[in-house]
């Protein structure tokens, strides 16, 4: 890992407290022993500087695991900028540490407001970058929206979640996407590890961190069965969860089905279930008429990107109070006696409440991000504008890299089975 001396003062940011830094920089070392494929990547990067000279803007979860990103990025010769692309996800420690100890420019403290989140965003665009790491893509919207002139500069963008490739797709069927954009989401180092064992096991751990409740036993609906999806409803059943599943997709429902959930519509599990999780990227899916039904003390949360899966706005008109009853922890009590409990505000609850995933899987997550803008930077002006995937070469070195790290070896083909599977005169 590379430090550059620096004068914290005199570098332009946001954070809560710089005196946090110490407790900061020894929990992004802690988080680097999981990240071993990041670090060989941290390593290339500072021999050879392939963003040499660009400016950066990354919108990401301020967490220890981002940290080793930005490192990266810095390493590499960016002059990067680091905003928060949650209200509610930041680590207030790592900022500072960031800031101190790396010499990284960092807008971001836990529970900032969505003036400040947005002010934030346009500090990101004063910066003028060349290439932004996106996170729901309100960088691009804003860019889009109200800096259009600004587009010139950009090599290109990053983006690694869902929500934010469906928002990239919307751009580019508006005819409004006219750069390139680099869909980390979908690679399969990412989604298939990311999304469902790291946002299986931190959506849990969120909401045991904020309730502290015994999770067997419990009838658990996870809305949407996504790869997230997939993951949460898998990790709630080894907990010992009843799990329901609702979906819209007739082919996801079925392979609920065919894993061994009960599916069925949101109105039906309504008043089933103890405890509901949001992980659909769309909005209101949990509305007025479900809250009615719920059971009283039904818990609810979200770990899809924003906070509008669950309708607070509804829920707030049936209350007759609304108080904080623990840490990330609200109890509304509504006008027919019965009480719903929202946990972080409706935001992602694996941040809000607990620590997002876990590093060895943001290690394939944020290599992808740090190769991604590699590649942008490699072919500046030679790839279309539109949503281009990883390349398979470099997907498949960051699975090389992450088994090679974990003591696994693999099978290769022999002569002979590279002639036959590249042949089609073999048969039986």
């Amino acid at each position: 890992m590379t430090v550059s001396p620096v004068r914290p003062k005199e570098l332009k940011h946001e954070v809560k407290d710089l005196s946090l830094a110490p407790l900061g920089r020894q929990r992004i070392e802690w988080a680097g022993r999981e990240m071993p494929v990041l670090r060989q990547i941290q390593e290339r990067f500072a021999q050879e500087k392939p963003l040499d000279g660009l400016r950066l803007v990354a919108c990401c979860h301020v967490t220890t695991e981002t940290a080793h990103l930005a490192i990266a990025l810095k390493n590499a010769g960016a002059d990067a900028l680091l905003i928060a692309s949650n209200p509610l996800s930041t680590q207030d420690d790592v900022a500072a540490s960031l800031v101190a100890d790396y010499g990284i420019p960092v807008f971001a403290q836990k529970g900032e407001d969505n003036e400040t989140y947005h002010r934030h965003v346009q500090i990101a665009l004063d910066h003028r970058p060349n290439i932004i790491i996106d996170d729901g893509s309100d960088v691009v919207a804003t860019l889009i929206q109200e800096r259009q002139h600004q587009i010139a500069d950009l090599i290109g963008t990053t983006e690694e979640t869902t929500t934010g490739i469906v928002r990239l797709r919307a751009m580019y069927k508006d005819g409004v996407l006219t750069f390139p954009a680099v869909n980390v989401n979908d690679a399969d180092t990412k989604h298939f590890f990311d999304n469902r064992y790291g946002t299986g096991q931190s959506t849990l751990d969120g909401i045991i961190r904020a309730t502290n409740i015994l999770l067997a036993g419990k009838t658990i609906v996870v809305a949407g069965y996504g790869w997230c999806g997939k993951g949460t409803a898998l990790r709630a059943r080894g907990m010992g969860g009843n799990v329901i599943v609702t979906e819209i997709d007739p082919v996801k429902a079925i392979e609920a089905v065919m894993d061994g959930f009960r599916v069925m519509p949101m109105s039906e599990a309504a008043p089933q279930g103890d405890i509901f999780i949001t992980v659909t990227g769309n909005k209101h899916v949990i509305r007025a008429e479900h809250f009615e039904v719920m059971k009283d003390g039904a818990i609810v949360c979200n770990s899809g990107h924003f906070d509008i899966e669950i309708d607070l706005k509804s829920l707030g008109a049936q209350a007759t109070e609304v108080k904080d009853v623990r840490n990330f922890t609200q109890q509304y009590r509504l006008k027919n006696g019965k009480s719903v409990i929202v946990l972080g505000e409706g935001r992602l609850i694996n941040l809000a409440a607990a620590e997002g995933h876990p590093s060895a899987v943001m290690d394939m997550s944020f290599a992808n991000q740090a190769l991604a803008c590699e590649y942008l930077a490699k072919n500046k002006g030679q790839l279309q504008p539109g949503i281009h995937s990883i390349p398979v070469e470099v997907d498949q070195e960051i699975a090389r890299l992450k088994l090679q790290a974990m003591g696994v070896t693999i099978d290769t083909l022999t002569p002979e089975q590279v002639e036959y599977i590249n042949s089609w005169t073999s048969g039986t």
